[in-house]
């Protein structure tokens, strides 16, 4: 785990993407690539995607025979309600670290051979539910009377247990929760990557799990919003009653409040959704979106808009970035977050035009990204995904991008990203 550094005063630094010679061609090309409806959108003769590999000094690294020993095994912790995105948030997180086969454990139920499973692998990360360590099943919460937001209904012994294994490189057998049936199902094995991410309520409310996790983030979704959100879904398209969903959010929140929200004060990063101040929006699909980031995080630099530990407001050009009412509004700053001092970027409003989101890239630096224009891209290959018109998207993409540095500073290999064709030559 990467040790904390007393904070830093604030300093300019360079390389600002809008100061490079590249940036007018990039611009333009960019923004001129046709329109597109989803992940298939880079055609090849435009975006030829090379394979993503994990390089080490000496060359091509083994993914499995070092892994514990010579090469750390990074663990990311993310803590968020359910209902909160983790799952989109997840898709994109892996996607930056590359490999020609992400999906479920297995292939997951209804592949041959499949189980019902809540972990997500790639060649390089595994993504493990933490609900999978429920102390009781669906009835067996029933009986106790405690909700599953309860850190009493947790197993934290087992895992700390099973995440020191990974770290050190050794597999575990590890408990499944079946979210269709509400059983504890036949325990699956879980063999380490080079990158573990922990998912769910409780990442960090157990002190030696903590430890263990090696950069921390958390998805706030204010409660007005959850309750939007959840009035769409479950009323909207489940037929629920307003009533039962407000009895339901009301049920969650002394839990929620208790054991799960106090985790977000010590994360590394937290991605804060609010109701926008643009317009008046009941309906939640309009957001302000708050990227917040540690100062003094040892390996970790934070992103900033314009001028480094300045506080800027910008409404981006409406002739270079396309939006409808209310449009869109950059904000950026220092500021505190439970005592503790953090940079901070801001997004509120929504975009029409994903390929025009280069505009803005431009205007961020310390992004971590590969070349010119890799946000953009990244986001373009998520388009269908929720929150890919506002900052949810734009800020768990940001958020990917940081990661993958992370990593890279802490195992000491490179992540080689697909690299436009245009931007390569």
């Amino acid at each position: 785990r990467l040790p904390h550094r007393a904070p830093q005063p604030f300093s300019r630094r360079t390389g600002s993407v809008s100061d490079r010679p590249q940036f007018v061609k990039m611009f333009r090309t960019l923004v001129t690539l046709a329109a597109i409806a989803g992940a298939s959108a880079f055609a090849p003769k435009t975006f030829r995607a090379q394979r993503t590999q994990v390089r080490s000094r000496a060359g091509v690294s083994d993914l499995v025979a070092k892994l514990g020993e010579d090469e750390p095994v990074v663990v990311i912790g993310v803590a968020a309600d359910s209902g909160c995105g983790k799952s989109t948030f997840m898709r994109r997180l892996t996607e930056i670290f590359g490999g020609d086969k992400v999906g479920p454990l297995g292939g997951g139920f209804g592949a041959e051979g499949g189980w019902e499973t809540n972990t997500l692998v790639s060649d390089q990360t595994t993504v493990i539910c933490l609900d999978d360590y429920h102390l009781n099943d669906r009835q067996g919460r029933k009986e106790s009377g405690l909700t599953a937001l309860n850190t009493a209904e947790q197993k934290f012994d087992l895992m700390y247990e099973h995440i020191a294994a990974l770290k050190k490189g050794e597999s575990v057998m590890k408990p499944i929760y079946n979210h269709v049936n509400g059983t504890l199902d036949t325990p699956e094995e879980i063999k380490p990557t080079p990158i573990v991410i922990v998912e769910g309520l409780h990442p960090f409310a157990d002190e030696r799990v903590r430890d263990l996790i090696d950069f921390s983030i958390y998805l706030d979704i204010s409660d007005d919003i959850k309750f939007a959100w959840k009035i769409q879904r479950d009323m909207e398209e489940r037929g629920h009653s307003l009533e039962s969903i407000q009895a339901s959010i009301e049920a969650r929140k002394p839990d929620f409040d208790a054991y799960v929200a106090p985790q977000r004060a010590d994360c590394d990063m937290v991605i804060q959704v609010l109701p926008t101040e643009l317009m008046n929006d009941d309906k939640g699909k309009i957001l302000k979106v708050r990227f917040i980031q540690a100062e003094g995080k040892e390996g970790f630099e934070p992103a900033y808009m314009f001028d480094e530990g300045s506080t800027i407001s910008w409404v981006p050009c409406g002739r270079k970035l396309t939006c409808s009412y209310p449009g869109i509004k950059m904000g950026y700053g220092p500021d505190t977050w439970f005592d503790k001092e953090v940079s901070v970027l801001e997004m509120d409003g929504q975009f029409d035009n994903l390929q025009e989101l280069i505009y803005v890239e431009s205007h961020l630096s310390n992004l971590d990204t590969k070349f010119f224009g890799e946000l953009t891209q990244q986001m373009l290959k998520n388009a269908d995904a929720p929150g890919s018109l506002n900052g949810t998207g734009f800020f768990q993409t940001l958020a990917a991008l940081k990661i993958r540095s992370i990593y890279e500073k802490l195992s000491g290999k490179t992540i080689e990203a697909s690299v436009p064709e245009e931007v390569a030559a």
